[in-house]
């Protein structure tokens, strides 16, 4: 019978009775309340240190609780330190609390001390982790008992389930090749009985590696080239380099079982969706590289995870983790900077950044992501350099990088050069011609610079058609028909991309404007003090909006163009 985890009566009245408190507060009375009211903040604010700190002193406290233990193993799991984790797992199950993750901790932790034969026997506490883990450990841990027809069974057992067949397909395959059947798990992973296993990038990798075992170069090569961009990580590029002379790289995707198992903790990592948070993916990406040390996949995604979760210095030091001859190193120093930045060393991240692109030089995503940092912090010019060395870099602009030159015209315009950033805008539009973006930014520049306002007005309304919901591009609508002076038109899409955002300062002062124009004055009035109150904002013209409010729209249009026809004489 399944064990409710459940707060006890002194932890109940704990909740209740004591203020809040912040996971950085001590807990002053060195009691179970302030413990757990730490914890609690901690929880709050994804802190799994001090989650650790605040819920191992409740745990001391009241130990027939087993609440604290499973947030104790959760928060151990997140940190990485799986180690740590397994006894809290053992006393979690021993309280009779049935926990998936600690079974799965338990489980992985088996596969590092060798004992297959308690996972092939499937039995709790190392059963019920999951209905795609209680399939594939038994079958990895088979081979490691020394009987790969066993696994083999149980991988084609676990394929009859309909929802577990690819997967259980692609996890056949990566046995078979590692005991040396090249020719099964090729006809496995190239569809030979149904359609191809696409498993993302290290499925790829897989069936390449296969190839070459096969001595079949020219195939493997052709699904290099087809699969992976021409800038691809270091590792793709040493592979085709391999290939290219003739040589036939290792399967080394998968060399043990632990290894193998590894991979089916990553792949329900990455399966899992944004709406199951980033926990649970970051608990499986933490086991496939406590499996698996060079896991270089599951690290990166980990980092990005603790990213997500806004824990900047444990990121910092998940991505340290990959060492610099590791293919996903660049990859690693890039998550680094960005980690920096986002927790506030922003001079830091940019100058770890010049340094990487110093060391690196023809790497593209290095310079762009050093523009992209430049120009968060509003380095327009800066940023500007960055980009454009990332796109001298390229040895031909595909479909996919209209991004890097769509950011190099932004960071142009707010450089105020405009006619060096419209070419870029441009440029971008021929390689992604429908993107909403790009039409929408160069649509609303052009009518900001009170230029070719059909033309603005058509690409805005295709920006439309192709973002329909969102209210920066609706509002760029509303704003270039109200510049061509079709009030009535842009009255109600400006009142749509108010409702889309309505906290969004510039857009009231817009629909403020529209109101002015269409004669509802009191209306007008009342959307400009709102947009003040969202004050301050960096394009929020505010004496601008004091001056509307105290003369009207049609005194500071006169005097504006007064000012303009001085200017000019």
């Amino acid at each position: 019978m399944r064990a409710m985890i459940r707060l006890a009566p002194l932890a109940i009245a704990a909740l209740v009775l004591a203020p809040p408190l912040t996971a950085q507060e001590p807990a002053a009375d060195g009691g179970l309340a302030g413990a757990l009211l730490a914890g609690r903040a901690a929880v709050g604010s994804n802190d799994f240190a001090a989650q650790v700190e605040y819920y191992s002193r409740a745990n001391m406290l009241a130990p027939e609780d087993p609440f604290f233990l499973d947030r104790l193993l959760v928060a151990h799991l997140a940190l990485g330190d799986v180690d740590a984790a397994v006894p809290v797992a053992r006393d979690l199950l021993a309280a009779g609390v049935q926990s998936e993750i600690a079974s799965l901790t338990l489980q992985a932790d088996a596969f590092v001390q060798g004992d297959y034969a308690a996972v092939v026997a499937a039995e709790p506490p190392l059963a019920d982790t999951g209905a795609l883990t209680d399939a594939l450990a038994p079958a990895w841990a088979a081979i490691g008992a020394g009987s790969m027809s066993d696994a083999i069974s149980r991988f084609e057992a676990a394929a009859e389930a309909p929802q577990l067949r690819v997967l259980a397909q692609y996890h056949r395959a990566l046995a078979l090749a590692m005991v040396g059947d090249f020719e099964s798990a090729h006809d496995i992973l190239s569809g030979g009985d149904g359609q191809p296993i696409g498993m993302g990038r290290r499925g790829m990798l897989a069936r390449i590696q296969v190839l070459a075992q096969l001595d079949r170069l020219d195939e493997a090569r052709a699904l290099a080239d087809s699969a992976f961009s021409q800038d691809a990580e270091p590792d793709i590029r040493a592979l085709r380099a391999a290939l290219a002379d003739g040589a036939a790289p290792p399967f080394d995707l998968v060399t043990s079982p632990a290894q193998g198992m590894a991979e089916v903790y990553f792949v329900l990592a990455s399966l899992l969706g944004s709406d199951d948070g980033e926990q649970l993916p970051l608990i499986y990406a933490r086991l496939a590289a406590h499996l698996n040390p060079d896991h270089h996949d599951a690290i990166l995604m980990a980092g990005r995870l603790l990213e997500a979760l806004e824990q900047f210095e444990l990121a910092d030091a998940t991505y340290a983790q990959i060492p610099p001859d590791a293919a996903f190193f660049l990859g690693a120093q890039l998550g680094r900077g960005q980690a920096l930045f986002e927790k506030g060393d922003v001079d830091g991240a940019i100058e770890a950044l010049r340094a990487l692109a110093e060391e690196v030089p023809d790497e593209v995503l290095v310079h762009s992501t050093l523009g992209d940092l430049l120009r968060r912090d509003e380095r327009f010019a800066e940023a500007a350099r960055a980009y454009g060395r990332a796109i001298d870099l390229l040895p031909e602009a595909e479909a996919r990088h209209w991004v890097l030159f769509f950011t190099r015209g932004i960071a142009l315009e707010r450089d105020d050069r405009f006619d060096e950033a419209e070419a870029y805008f441009r440029r971008a539009l021929d390689l992604n011609p429908d993107q909403p973006s790009v039409l929408n930014y160069l649509g609303y520049s052009l009518v900001e610079e009170r230029r070719d306002l059909d033309e603005a007005l058509d690409m805005i309304e295709r920006a439309v058609e192709g973002d329909p919901d969102s209210g920066y591009i609706t509002d760029s609508l509303g704003w270039a028909l109200y510049r061509l002076g079709r009030y009535d038109e842009a009255l109600p899409v400006m009142e749509r991309a108010v409702e889309l955002l309505p906290s969004d300062p510039i857009i009231n002062d817009h629909l403020g404007d529209v109101y002015w124009m269409v004669g509802r004055e009191r209306e007008a009035r009342f959307q400009w003090r709102r947009a003040l109150s969202f004050a301050p904002h960096p394009d929020l013209e505010v004496d601008r909006i004091r001056r509307k409010l105290e003369v009207g729209l049609d005194v500071v249009l006169e005097e504006e163009e007064a000012e303009a026809q001085a200017a000019a004489e």
